[in-house]
């Protein structure tokens, strides 16, 4: 009975492991079919990239208006700056000064439409703001990465750079090279301009329990690495930008009072190493750097965010920076 037990069993057997080869291969055939299927999705996309996005381009009518003072950068100058404001404070009549920022603007984006439209920025004072993220190397996540970054890349060091885990960083990547296409086909940077300046205002603050409790181990600062393309390439854009407007100022703005850099040795250790990157380009290429670490008179209570001001902060923001910048010096 044992013997024929084993015989009656040994086919199954044989049976189940040619099976789970077949699995394999083709699992692995249909593995090798979608990495060829992205890699030349990826190749398409490096092709129609246009270094302008989408939200960058619908700003840039804000220039008709041939303004003097242009702010540019991330998503701090997106909600923090009132270019209406800012064309009062230097005694300028309304549009002036444009804010053409978009979040997680990047230097190179800006740069490229510095390019595209060299009249509008020759006789202006740009002022770019930028954030941790487009210089760390260590941050990979899909809605803040450098597009711009992305697209110089190349097939094989995006796919190696990315994959397994970072997938949506490609997937987002792909879909913003068409959209940037389209918008540079449709001339959207001719359109109408957006109302306010080109300021949004965040409406109300996030709940208590939604901040982040400490900056040393926030996203943003993740993986700190500033040795990489990012950092390369980013600080070359402000390099390159210098000799296209009449003066470049790069700020690196404030976090919510809440954080005490005394206390977020890691954080504050991170922030010096960033504004001693910029410093460094900014001695060699001839732009300034303001660093604020702190605004008079902006109080926790003005934050939406760790980020981001509210409201009551646009104004208390828009006057100090203005007041730093001395237009016209």
């Amino acid at each position: 009975m044992r013997s024929l037990f084993i015989d009656s069993g040994a086919p199954l057997a044989r049976v189940q492991a040619s099976s789970a080869r077949w699995i394999a291969g083709a699992l692995a055939l249909t593995l090798l079919a979608w990495l060829a299927a992205l890699a030349a999705l990826l190749a398409v996309a490096n092709r129609v990239h246009d270094d302008v996005p989408t939200l960058l381009a619908i700003k840039l009518p804000l220039l008709q208006s041939r303004p003097e003072l242009i702010f540019g950068g991330e998503s701090r100058t997106v909600y923090q700056v009132d270019a209406g404001l800012a064309a009062q404070l230097i005694g300028r009549p309304p549009g002036s000064a444009a804010n053409i920022a978009y979040d997680a603007g990047e230097p190179l984006a800006l740069l490229a439409a510095m390019r595209r439209a060299p009249d509008y920025f020759r006789n202006a004072e740009v002022v770019v703001s930028v954030a941790p993220f487009l210089f760390n190397e260590g941050v990979r996540s899909a809605a803040v990465y450098p597009q711009d970054v992305a697209a110089r890349l190349g097939v094989a060091r995006q796919m190696t750079a990315f994959l397994p885990l970072r997938v949506g960083t490609l997937i987002r990547y792909i879909r913003e090279a068409f959209h940037a296409r389209l918008a540079a086909d449709q001339h959207v940077d001719q359109g109408p301009p957006p109302p306010n300046f080109g300021l949004t205002v965040i409406p109300r603050n996030q709940p208590d329990d939604q901040w982040a409790a400490g900056l040393d181990n926030h996203p943003h600062y993740a993986g700190w690495d500033l040795s990489g393309p990012k950092a390369r390439f980013e600080t070359a854009a402000l390099c390159d930008m210098v000799a296209l407007t009449k003066k470049l100022v790069v700020v690196v703005p404030p976090w919510a009072p809440r954080y005490d850099r005394a206390r977020q040795v890691l954080w504050r250790d991170k922030e010096e190493q960033l504004v001693a990157l910029l410093s460094d380009a900014g001695r060699r290429c001839g732009f300034e750097v303001l660093n604020i670490p702190a605004v008079p008179g902006l109080q926790q209570a003005s934050y939406a965010d760790e980020m981001h001001v509210n409201a009551s902060g646009v104004p208390i923001y828009t006057r100090y920076l203005v007041s730093r910048l001395k237009p016209g010096a």
